[in-house]
């Protein structure tokens, strides 16, 4: 197994995200790696967890990346928050991802939850992406 590439592929996702127009067009440069601190803004999308394993086989060193992204709005309703979750989705799929090390053998979608946060009215969907990368 290779935990090394784990960095390269958070940087590589970022990127992709702040760098596509119709995610931004909704959601600004409100796109953290962490978030900052004080207020946050209204709507705001998240790199968040990440669980990985092993993938390596006879051809060498890989990895099963699990990376949830997460789209939290203020807003009433999650009609905002889906669309926003919806361009992180295209926006994932637009494009191969170009990594620092290694190379991403599949990215996908593979599950999401909407749910309200609290008894407040904050919306949150976390998004799950699974990425097959191999350290070659």
């Amino acid at each position: 197994m290779s935990y090394a590439m784990s960095n390269a592929l958070q940087a590589a996702i970022f990127a992709q995200l702040t760098a596509d127009a119709a995610l931004t067009a909704l959601v600004g440069t409100a796109i953290f790696d962490a978030l900052p601190p004080g207020e946050v803004p209204g709507l705001y999308v998240a790199l968040g967890p990440e669980k990985v394993r092993d993938a390596s086989d006879a051809d060498g060193q890989g990895a099963v990346h699990e990376v949830t992204i997460s789209v939290v709005t203020d807003q009433s309703g999650f009609a905002v928050a889906k669309s926003a979750a919806a361009a992180v989705s295209d926006a994932l799929a637009a494009n191969p991802l170009t990594l620092a090390r290694g190379r991403v053998l599949s990215l996908r979608f593979h599950k999401a939850a909407a749910a309200r946060v609290g008894t407040g009215g904050t919306r949150r969907i976390d998004l799950i992406f699974r990425a097959r990368l191999s350290d070659d």
